[in-house]
């Protein structure tokens, strides 16, 4: 992940987030919709709990797939300016490595399993997806059957084969054509050995987008405006169908 400029490259879409603050497990939270039957976790990208293309694609899911949905901070409070997006120079500033070694897997695994289970314990039903940083996280929330109802993840980052090899749930990956960190080999190793599992699973495939199109793409650009939405309505349907 070292050298994704992808990771750290985008654009932001118009939109004003309807939703509220909360904490969850002692975590700040951007919680958005009125359901007590199910309800819905996202995992970040590296540009936070506070980034508008997350909190608007969360007010999304909440009115779509009729959950509510809570996008908590799990970076300590740093947060990555949305200029980053479309300045060369900022995201020049941005040390990938230096940030990954401050929220590694071992850093926050134990918030993101502890928001989950914080609300499963108040819903009968809950989804979880993970964008880029958020995929790993995602993946392995999907090795606990108990906690967990289905995943869903667009370009993950940082997954590994043994977290591919857990799964329990129904599992959901939206992969780019081109994604630097869901590589080729991990791509083929998830359709290989998924499906063996027994757990329902989809791999939906997006012809010429690349790393970050579901939660960055071009609105003003067609194939990613397409993408981006497909992206959307294939979550949406996935979480209809697996948390009522």
């Amino acid at each position: 992940m070292a050298s994704c400029d992808a990771c750290k490259s985008g654009f932001s879409w118009d939109g004003k987030p309807t939703g509220t603050e909360t904490t969850i497990a002692g975590n700040n939270t951007y919680v958005t919709g009125t359901s007590k039957s199910a309800a819905i976790l996202i995992v970040h990208d590296i540009f936070g709990w506070t980034f508008t293309n997350l909190r608007v694609l969360a007010d999304q899911f909440a009115k779509e797939a009729n959950a509510t949905v809570y996008l908590p901070d799990f970076f300590g409070g740093e947060v990555i300016p949305e200029s980053t997006l479309t300045d060369p120079a900022k995201r020049a500033e941005v040390d990938v490595p230096a940030f990954l070694g401050k929220n590694s897997k071992a850093v926050r695994w134990s918030e993101i399993e502890s928001a989950a289970k914080a609300l499963k314990a108040e819903y009968p039903k809950l989804g979880a997806i993970g964008y880029c940083y958020g995929g790993w996280a995602i993946t392995r929330l999907a090795a606990q059957k108990d906690l967990v109802d289905a995943v869903s993840t667009a370009h993950p980052s940082l997954l590994e084969k043994s977290e591919i090899d857990a799964v329990k749930v129904p599992l959901q990956f939206l992969a780019p054509e081109t994604d630097q960190l869901f590589t080729p080999e991990l791509k083929e190793y998830a359709n290989k050995v998924i499906p063996t599992l027994g757990v329902p699973y989809e791999y939906v495939y997006f012809p010429g987008l690349v790393h970050g199109f579901a939660t960055r793409g071009d609105r003003n650009n067609k194939l990613q405006k397409d993408g981006l939405e497909r992206a959307k309505r294939s979550a949406v349907n996935f979480f209809n169908e697996f948390l009522h």
